[in-house]
């Protein structure tokens, strides 16, 4: 047998057993850890594992009802945004503390593409489901209720989760938000976000931030729902359409503070003075707010502690242990430079 074959190629585990002098079979059991070899045995086959750079197929064993799934499938909608990237590195460290993997779905916020990688992996057998949101297909939801999966809804809190649910109040955080500045005196507000087609956690924000300000005697003057990414340049040029608009307003609430960010470059770029001349109030309180000149008023959310959580919820359900249908993760308001101080 040539060691030397390259490790470009597939190298399959009858390739593994023969360069080690094995059958397949004590080679299949070395891979697993199942015993009933010896020692020398078991060096023999790693090494030669090793040399030919051989990766087991973690799906077949679970395909064929061998062993027990330690993948769990995460969907969440973008990468680009940095909320839900720190959401995915909090159940990622926890799920991999306790042996278990991310299997990745991204859903761009389209009912119609979680419900396509929902019926994917559920075919790959998956000890869970982690689930951003709790609007879901019929289908989905059809597939969701007959996998008798563990599953744990994130982002919004639901009092009642198809399984478990680890979230925030987003109607709330917005209500407080626009309530804090009511209570500054702002009274004509404008809002610049992205497109709320389908229903969704800033679709609620703003639902509360309306409220808040109608409560408090204010009003929603103007607002800028763009189809785009809710990021730097979206929250830019939505600020500019918003002020261009001939609209009256004192303060400007954003979808988050990427969106936030974009509108303070644009208004100071035109000369308006942050707070003086208008206020910028954003929701997330994400890093880019640290490099702002004046820190951004916002509102905290645990997105590391909310991702983390959730996995605790799967873990603890998988393991057979008890776990809160729901848990609320809380949020606190951040008052920042950018509008007027009490």
């Amino acid at each position: 047998m040539d060691n030397n074959v390259s490790k470009t190629n597939k190298v399959s585990l009858s390739i593994v057993a023969e360069a080690a002098g094995v059958s397949k079979m004590t080679a299949s059991r070395v891979m697993r850890g199942e015993g009933g070899y010896s020692e020398k045995t078991r060096e023999k086959v790693m090494a030669q594992v090793d040399a030919l750079g051989y990766l087991p197929n973690r799906l077949a064993p679970l395909l064929a009802g061998d062993t027990t799934s330690t993948f769990v499938g995460v969907s969440i909608p973008d990468l680009g945004n940095e909320v839900f990237a720190q959401v995915l590195e909090g159940i990622d460290q926890k799920l991999g503390s306790h042996g278990y993997q991310t299997v990745l779905g991204l859903t761009q916020h389209t009912l119609e593409k979680e419900e396509s990688w929902i019926e994917t992996v559920l075919s790959w057998q998956p000890a869970g489901l982690i689930l951003t949101g709790r609007s879901h297909s019929r289908r989905a939801l059809d597939l969701l209720m007959n996998a008798g999966l563990p599953i744990v809804e994130i982002w919004d809190l639901n009092s009642s989760p198809l399984d478990m649910n680890v979230g925030l109040a987003h109607f709330d955080s917005g209500y407080e938000m626009g309530r804090y500045l009511v209570r500054l005196g702002y009274k004509a507000f404008g809002y610049v976000g992205t497109s709320h087609d389908t229903a969704n956690a800033a679709s609620r924000r703003l639902e509360g931030f309306s409220k808040a300000v109608s409560d408090g005697g204010g009003t929603l003057v103007r607002q800028f729902c763009l189809h785009d990414t809710a990021n730097f340049y979206p929250g830019f040029y939505g600020t500019e359409q918003l002020l261009a608009s001939g609209a009256k307003v004192e303060c400007i609430y954003f979808q988050n503070d990427s969106m936030a960010f974009g509108g303070f470059q644009y208004c100071e770029r035109i000369g308006l003075s942050i707070p003086r001349d208008i206020g910028i109030a954003g929701w997330g309180d994400m890093p880019i707010s640290s490099v702002l000149r004046k820190r951004l008023t916002s509102i905290h959310v645990p997105h590391l502690k909310l991702g983390q959580a959730a996995a605790e919820a799967m873990v603890s359900r998988l393991k057979g242990e008890a776990v809160i249908d729901s848990r609320d993760i809380g949020f606190s308001l951040v008052p920042g430079q950018t509008v007027r101080e009490l």
